[in-house]
């Protein structure tokens, strides 16, 4: 074992080195975010905590499971996620750990963890059964904390958990593709801070079906023929800048994490509207995808 030297203490490294995120739909008035934070801490002082997010939408498991896919992988190796959201042990839904791409995750059996599994393959998979020690009523203080920590000392899954192969699927979300492969049929997931609006069709999807071929995205009464690698390639900078549509000039690119998203450039749904608001879209409703032959 490594270890860093102190005048006060032996640290081992990889406490040190630790990070445990935490994504939760808990808000900024109350104390539980402050809580879980100082519970980690008491256990274990020299750890680094990120906070993702506290503004998930209350019990919003897609949108957790949108945000911590597209962030965890931008975290070194090894790091803990812990997510708060829905996650209270019920009869119909347990606690898991999860080790992927050498990341580990900590949250209910809810369907959060299926978003990313559906394209890779967990490297192992426990249901928490430390339950019977700690009496709580508030898991992510108590469970996640003390799992997060075993795992931050260099503790095994199998240790606190018993190994399991299956977790629960996140269902509804996906798109479907017709029988003539000439239509997608897809949802919001995900509205962001500046009111654009998540699709869960992504490029690959829209890739393997389209082959090419010319295409109509259509949101309620919305259309768009074109998608933009990037927000601003929508505007025509050659021209005088009176001259240019950029004032609500709808556009649709593949976002960050490789969505089809729809946007209002330089939106803002307090004062000018956004994709959200203008469109009229919210959390599932239709967006589809048409091709041309």
């Amino acid at each position: 074992m490594l270890f860093l030297l102190s005048r006060k203490r032996t640290i081992p490294l990889y406490i040190r080195m630790a990070i445990i995120t935490l994504t939760t739909d808990f808000g900024e008035k109350d104390h539980f975010a402050g809580a879980v934070k100082g519970a980690i801490y008491s256990e274990l002082s020299d750890i680094r905590i990120v906070d993702i997010t506290h503004s998930i939408a209350p019990f919003h498991i897609t949108e957790a499971a949108y945000i911590i896919q597209n962030a965890y992988k931008n975290f070194p190796e090894g790091s803990i996620h812990i997510i708060g959201v829905d996650s209270e042990l019920t009869p119909e839904t347990n606690h898991i750990a999860v080790k992927l791409e050498n990341h580990y995750f900590i949250c209910a059996n809810n369907g959060i963890i299926s978003l990313i599994t559906r394209d890779i393959v967990p490297q192992e998979m426990v249901e928490i059964n430390i339950h019977n020690r700690i009496i709580t009523n508030f898991t992510v203080l108590d469970v996640f904390v003390q799992t997060a920590c075993h795992i931050a000392r260099g503790g095994t899954l199998g240790v606190i958990g018993k190994p399991i192969s299956e977790i629960k699927p996140l269902t509804g979300i996906q798109p479907v593709v017709n029988k003539s492969q000439k239509q997608i049929i897809g949802n919001v997931i995900y509205v962001d801070n500046y009111g654009n609006v998540v699709s869960n069709i992504t490029r690959k999807l829209f890739e393997d079906i389209g082959k090419g071929r010319p295409f109509k995205i259509e949101a309620r009464r919305t259309q768009i023929s074109k998608i933009h690698k990037s927000y601003s390639e929508a505007i025509n900078f050659s021209l005088e800048k009176h001259k240019r549509e950029e004032e609500g000039k709808k556009l649709a690119i593949f976002n960050s994490g490789d969505y089809i998203e729809l946007a209002i450039y330089k939106s803002n749904p307090t004062t000018v509207g956004s994709a959200a608001s203008l469109f009229g879209l919210d959390y599932r409703d239709a967006i589809t995808i048409n091709f041309e032959d």
